[in-house]
């Protein structure tokens, strides 16, 4: 699907050379043939990280994992390029933590004191405090058999004053943080012997370090750890894109690195990726197709909507729930605990729709261009969640992505998709299948054309086919959807949006201050009850109770749907019934008791009525018998 590159489709390579091989023009890459590992049990890891990798599923390597984790292991500089859901994160936390217990067993074998075995060896830097938290729980389930032998922190959010003392007595083997909050600890010289300690430095996603705004950041980093290209850290610049910005952290901090470059397209192939478009004439008739969808069932499983802005996400949050149809959404507006657990509970199922904002500053690569250095700051800022949502995030299992407003860029739209259809190992490839599908406006159409262009496809006639099929959908048959819609519109004001942006901001912060007591720690069924779809009730409380809007009718359900309808209801009823009806087995003791106790309230309510009394008893025997001798 990349620029009718279908051959190489079926069978990805990756380019691996050195920074003296190639300079920063890719033409110029040599490529070398080498045999790929097949398990991770040849690369001679620690057994309780083997077993750490086989509880998580992992049957072989991805391929990136396969050249970056034994050429880690020698020691190499790594600048690795490849898609989300490679497993990109998996290429630098094994061989770390290889190295780390490696470490500590030579330590612990030698009569070498204490002090040097309990130093931060390693400092993660991600762009965003939910990427941080992503990698810590990577990390800590890679090491689930050998958590006495190595800690992990993250400082990317909290206060100083709370980790000072851990940090400077227990001094953690990983440290995972944002540019910007190691910057307050180095101020703080809380992490003043860092730059002798370090022996691994790990930039994540670092096309996207430059666009948050923490250039000056990283060049007071490395001015600090003064081990800019040092030969006793080794480096992981870890990337979906080798753009400028890349290129220059690399002539910045790496030491002759290898470069690993995945060569694969830009989207998942067809047969796991299924693209659909809609074109509609006005902003009213999204909302009427999203209220269609998603009422008539025609959108199942987990899913992402993706709008413009923030405001848009709000204003389409308030227009579901007035429908009955729950969801939430993540914003930088949100702490980032809720944050977190908002994406923890998606993946985990408790609720399957999450309505995201796209990021602006990737959005238009030219806009960095042309702003000034504040601007830039400001923006990189405001931004930093919607980033976050279409960069780098593990969403899992998703299995569509509705473009409810068309993205302006391809790589934004790229990194939408990436959302879905994606596969780490042979064990989710089957479950890696995806639907993506876009509601194209009048003002969108350029966008759309642009993204049609670069996608399309050749075939061996020299034809070009477009990979966006028409999603097949009667817009006549949506009448009394567009009149309901209208009205639930009518409800949402400017004020209604920023009361609700106001309400939620104050509800997760309390719930937030409840996440981070250790209360949840030894509790974790309790956090099940903090759900972030609850509903915000502001059209509710301005404009009286609404809700007819949340039933269905028989006569706004088109007639080409009617039958599917029906048999999706019955089939909710029955399954619904079936719950309703099913009893656990109970033990011996515990059916005794149940009967005892069945007893016991059936002569408590005989007692209490009236009519049970002995006397009536004593006529229904009589006419029972009396019925019988007749029979006979």
């Amino acid at each position: 699907m990349a620029d009718g590159n279908d051959n190489n489709m079926d069978d990805p390579k990756l380019n691996l050379h050195s920074e003296d091989e190639a300079e920063d023009d890719d033409d110029n890459e040599e490529e070398e043939e080498e045999e790929t590992i097949e398990s991770f049990e040849s690369m001679n890891l620690d057994q309780r990280l083997l077993h750490a990798i086989a509880k998580q599923g992992w049957r072989k390597p991805t391929l990136i994992q396969a050249k970056a984790i034994p050429l880690a292991l020698e020691g190499y500089d790594i600048l690795a390029r490849a898609r989300t859901g490679t497993g990109k994160t998996g290429a630098f936390t094994i061989p770390i933590l290889q190295k780390i217990l490696m470490a500590k067993k030579f330590a612990t074998s030698t009569t070498t004191t204490t002090t040097t075995a309990s130093k931060i060896r390693a400092l993660i830097l991600a762009p965003s405090k939910e990427l941080c938290n992503q990698i810590l729980q990577n990390f800590s389930k890679l090491i689930e058999f050998c958590r006495r032998d190595i800690n992990i922190m993250d400082i990317s959010h909290g206060n100083l004053d709370d980790k000072r003392n851990f940090l400077i007595t227990e001094q953690p083997d990983i440290l995972i943080s944002t540019p910007k909050k190691i910057i307050e600890y180095f101020q703080a010289k809380i992490l003043k012997n860092l730059p002798k300690q370090l022996d691994f430095l790990v930039i994540d996603e670092s096309d996207l370090m430059f666009s948050f705004g923490y250039r000056e950041d990283l060049l007071k980093i490395f001015e600090h750890l003064s081990s800019s290209k040092s030969s006793n850290v080794q480096h992981f610049l870890m990337s979906a894109t080798l753009n400028t910005d890349v290129r220059e952290l690399k002539n910045l901090l790496l030491n002759n690195p290898v470069i690993l470059k995945l060569e694969e397209p830009d989207l998942p192939e067809s047969d796991k990726l299924q693209q659909y478009h809609i074109e509609v004439f006005d902003d009213e008739e999204k909302f009427v197709l999203i209220n269609a969808l998603l009422k008539l069932g025609l959108i199942v499983g987990k899913t992402i909507i993706f709008v413009s802005n923030i405001d848009r996400c709000y204003r389409l949050r308030l227009f579901l729930e007035q429908f009955g149809i729950r969801s939430c959404l993540l914003n930088s507006e949100l702490p980032i605990k809720s944050r977190c657990s908002i994406i923890e509970q998606f993946n985990n199922d408790y609720y399957d729709i999450i309505i995201a904002s796209d990021e602006k500053c990737l959005s238009d690569p030219n806009q960095r261009k042309t702003t000034t250095k504040t601007k830039r700051k400001k923006l990189a800022k405001t931004t930093i969640g919607e980033s976050s949502v279409a960069r780098g995030i593990d969403f899992k299992f998703v299995s569509n992505v509705i473009n409810f407003d068309f993205p302006e860029s391809i790589d934004s739209y790229i990194h939408r998709v990436g959302r879905t259809a994606r596969g780490t190992d042979d064990s989710n490839d089957n479950d890696s299948c995806g639907t993506v599908l876009s509601f194209v406006g009048p003002d969108e159409h350029e966008n759309f054309q642009r993204v049609c262009r670069k996608f399309q496809r050749r075939q061996s006639s020299n034809e070009t086919t477009n990979v966006f099929r028409p999603y097949q959908f009667r817009m006549n048959e949506l009448e009394a959807f567009r009149y309901r819609s209208r009205d639930a519109l009518r409800s949402i004001t400017t004020i209604a949006i920023r009361e609700a942006r106001l309400r939620e901001i104050r509800r997760e912060m309390l719930q937030s201050k409840q996440l981070q007591n250790e209360f949840f720690q030894k509790h974790p069924k309790d956090l099940k009850i903090l759900r972030f779809d609850r509903p915000l009730d502001v059209i509710k409380s301005a404009h009286g109770n609404r809700s007819h809007l949340k039933d269905l009718p028989d006569y706004i359900i088109p007639k080409t749907l009617q039958t599917s309808v029906r048999s999706k209801r019955e089939n909710r009823r029955i399954e619904q019934q079936a719950m309703l009806n099913y009893q656990p087995s109970l033990s011996g003791r515990k059916k005794k008791r149940k009967s005892m106790n069945q007893m016991k309230a059936k002569l408590k309510n005989q007692q209490n009525d009236p009519l049970k009394t002995f006397r009536m008893n004593a006529i229904q025997r009589y006419k029972n018998k009396k019925r019988q001798k007749s029979r006979k």
